[in-house]
């Protein structure tokens, strides 16, 4: 099977990259693996609680994609820059399904990818 990766740069509400993303994804997974990565201010996209008034809740379309299959992960600088920590990956403030792990699994979701999708601002 082959695989997509996606990498996500911003914030959940700042621009609709994250929705696309979704879109994407959720398409994706009837035939490929995916991938998310989360950098930079697009790892306050899995923050548990969220509930936006005129907008999509970002968290809750990334909770579908990680029940879907996709593999979510989180830069761990990034995160903890951000205030989030983890135990062994799991960040009790995230959605489950999303580790916070290693910038080297960037690397290796871009190494062994058929297709990678940088969207950023």
């Amino acid at each position: 099977m082959k695989t997509l990766t996606i990498v996500l740069t911003d914030g959940p509400y700042i621009n609709q990259n994250a929705e696309i993303a979704h879109r994407i994804a959720r398409a994706a997974l009837e035939r490929y693996r995916v991938n998310i990565f989360l950098y930079l201010d697009a790892v306050h996209i899995p923050k548990r609680g969220q509930s936006p008034v005129q907008f999509m809740n970002i968290g809750s379309l990334f909770q579908e994609l990680a029940s879907m299959g996709a593999t979510i992960r989180a830069c761990p600088r990034c995160a903890s820059s951000r205030g989030y920590t983890s135990d062994n990956g799991v960040c009790p403030e995230y959605i489950e399904g999303v580790l916070i792990t290693s910038l080297y699994d960037l690397e290796r979701m871009i190494r062994e990818s058929d297709k990678v999708i940088s969207l950023t601002g």
